[in-house]
């Protein structure tokens, strides 16, 4: 019990040591991405997708409604034959306009993730760049996990270094979303 317990105590010290003289960076990755020109054109990419889906369900959704329309106006001088036709038609309409938002929804996110991930890939070679570069033990991201406390003058905040090294202008802001 006595060697478990000295085992416990020498690893905790000696990480202590080490933490002692090691050098800590912090980076909002997200806030890198977004200030990218990739991004800005992932966005616009992603923007003008969106706009495509958008025109097309509201042609679905256009279509619906006006045979929805016509069947309000027409159901009373239909057979039954016909109305239950066209009530067939409404619903297998209805179900491919929610079929649509559903696809819709996963493709856009797919797109999301197939343009922003090489984005990601790539500031986080640049993080590694830089972190290498000044010696830093350990970077932590600022954007996920957050920390519960870091004290900013024991640390470097590698973001205008690495800005400066992926070519974004130093005084340039990210957006606050994506759209």
């Amino acid at each position: 019990m006595k060697k478990i317990a000295l085992i416990v105590f020498a690893t905790l010290f000696a990480f202590t040591l080490s933490a002692q003289n090691s050098k800590f960076g912090y980076i909002n990755v997200t806030e890198l991405v977004m200030l990218t020109a990739d991004a800005d054109s992932a966005r616009v990419r992603l923007q003008a997708y969106q706009k495509e889906l958008e025109e097309e369900m509201e042609s679905m959704q256009t279509e619906l409604n006006n045979k929805y329309n016509t069947y309000q106006q027409k159901q009373a001088t239909w057979t039954a034959a016909i109305r239950e036709s066209k009530e067939r038609e409404l619903n297998e309409l209805s179900q491919r306009i929610q079929q649509f938002q559903q696809t819709a929804g996963a493709d856009l996110q797919q797109l999301q993730q197939n343009l922003f991930n090489p984005i990601v890939e790539k500031a986080e070679g640049a993080v590694a760049k830089i972190a290498k570069e000044k010696g830093l033990s350990f970077v932590f991201r600022m954007d996920s996990n957050p920390l519960v406390y870091y004290n900013e003058n024991q640390g470097v905040d590698l973001l205008p270094l690495v800005k400066a090294a992926m070519g974004v202008p130093a005084e340039k802001v990210a957006p606050t979303q994506i759209q």
